[in-house]
């Protein structure tokens, strides 16, 4: 802002020479002050100017920095007693350290930011090279601690640290919690998926974890989605583990073939108990008295499904057990089928009694009764040839999206509760005896509800809740 000029001129009827000099003088001052106003008044008017330079560029705006960033917990052993940190920094930082307390034992250093008696454990680092440049990936793995306790942690080199977080381990016995359940992410996750990820937030603050059905972002190595990915969650991958399973977009063509993303295993810290070459994708873990399985259905899935039998038949049986993967058992988008995915794991989720299949892919919603359609119906180039839904097995079969893609619905197979063209998140709350499924809208409305309720010899009992919002079926 220009302050006025106050300009006081005395003159005298003099000569004619005198007078003109200061006419001269004034327009010289009028012309001064009027350049100083024009940039002030160019700014306000041409707001299309900032448009020309285009969007800034992925780049520069997830640049690495030798602070600490794009945490994400998981784990690679028992929930009960360990914690895996996953995050990244520039190049130069070859340092990888995690400092550690108890939660209700902190006592903070006003002027360093650190915690008396804090534990220190190092981690492991390696160079990685993505198409945005060089950068260093770090993973810290915790171990030895106390089932059912918060801890505080914070990740860095010694001299730039993360801020300090908060995660929770397990108990070391079956107790009720809760899990997040999103379908696709997948496209414009900063602008349009962030939203859906926060209000999720909101309906399960004390989410034990947060499963992803894959396709969390659409090209596979491209560090720019990557970077919105870990933007639009924020804070919330570094205080609540990551359950992923990969998607056909985790994938990209390498020398030939598909290769899974070279993100995948630096971001994440799973399990490695499944077939060897799939390990963190393909593997099962056990979170108070459940048991979560991922599939891997972009590749080796004959081996897979004899894994998972030979896996469920030796382990000890679990009160739940959800399976999760990426290709629907029954799809719910229009002129979509996966055959080779339903003739494999039907009849393994039906002789193993699986509980429910958390699935993506189709950028639609549906959700089936117990044991989805008729089993005899499931053949040809689409899922269902009558709309039946029969009682073939007990699985609950969900194949939800969280981001903005969206593909029109099958009406080949009946379902309990469809949606198209609709954004969507799950709240799953287990308990002993009850599974409590409910399915959010992107701005919190609820949008489906069952309770399935287990008697002490195992059978099951699905109460459906729909409640009463109108079933999104937008033409698309």
């Amino acid at each position: 802002m220009f302050r006025p000029l106050n300009l006081t001129v005395t003159t005298r009827r003099t000569a004619p020479s005198c007078a003109r000099g200061i006419e001269l003088v004034l327009k010289c001052l009028i012309l001064v002050a009027s350049l100083c106003v024009v940039p002030s008044v160019s700014a306000h008017q041409d707001h299309g100017q900032a448009s020309l330079r285009g969007p800034y560029p992925a780049a520069k705006q997830y640049a690495p920095t030798p602070v600490p960033d794009r945490l994400c917990l998981s784990w690679s052993s028992d929930p009960a007693t360990t914690m895996d940190v996953c995050y990244r920094t520039d190049a130069g930082v070859t340092q990888t350290l995690c400092e550690w307390a108890i939660g209700r034992d902190l006592v903070g250093n006003a002027s360093t930011g650190g915690i008396q008696d804090a534990a220190r454990t190092q981690g492991i680092n390696e160079p990685f090279v993505t198409n945005a440049g060089p950068c260093r990936m770090h993973t810290v793995r915790l171990q030895g601690l106390t089932p059912k306790t918060r801890y505080a942690y914070r990740v860095g080199d010694g001299v730039n640290w993360s801020p300090w977080n908060h995660f929770s381990t397990a108990s070391d016995s079956a107790e009720p919690f809760e899990f997040l359940y999103f379908g696709d992410a997948q496209n414009a996750v900063r602008s349009l998926w962030a939203r859906v990820r926060r209000e999720a937030h909101n309906d399960a603050p004390r989410a034990a974890f947060a499963l992803h059905a894959g396709d969390l972002i659409n090209n596979a190595n491209a560090d720019g989605e990557w970077g919105e990915w870990h933007e639009a969650a924020g804070w919330l991958n570094a205080t609540i583990p990551t359950v992923a399973t990969p998607g056909n977009h985790e994938y990209a063509l390498a020398i030939g073939r598909r290769k899974l993303s070279k993100h995948w295993r630096p971001s994440f810290s799973l399990p490695t108990n499944g077939p060897e070459g799939l390990e963190e994708t393909c593997y099962w873990f056990d979170y108070q008295g459940t048991r979560i399985v991922s599939l891997n259905t972009n590749e080796r899935l004959k081996e897979q499904a004899a894994w998972l039998d030979n896996t469920l038949t030796e382990l000890p049986p679990a009160r739940w057990t959800i399976v999760t993967f990426h290709h629907p058992v029954y799809s719910a988008a229009k002129d979509r089928d996966n055959p080779e995915v339903r003739a494999l794991l039907k009849p393994l989720f039906d002789k193993h009694r699986i509980d429910m299949a958390l699935q993506g892919h189709d950028h639609a919603y549906a959700r089936s009764g117990l044991g989805g359609p008729e089993a005899a119906a499931t053949v040809g180039t689409h899922n269902v040839a009558q709309g039946v839904r029969g009682q073939n097995g007990r699985t609950v079969y969900v194949v939800s999206v969280s981001g903005p893609k969206m593909y029109p619905l099958t009406e080949t197979w009946d379902a309990s509760r469809v949606a198209s063209g609709t954004q969507l998140y799950q709240t799953i709350r287990i308990e002993r005896d009850q599974l409590r499924y409910r399915a959010y809208e992107a701005s919190g409305e609820l949008y489906d509800a069952f309770t399935l309720q287990k008697s002490s010899p195992g059978e099951v009992l699905l109460k459906e809740e729909i409640p009463a919002t109108p079933e999104r079926r937008r033409n698309l």
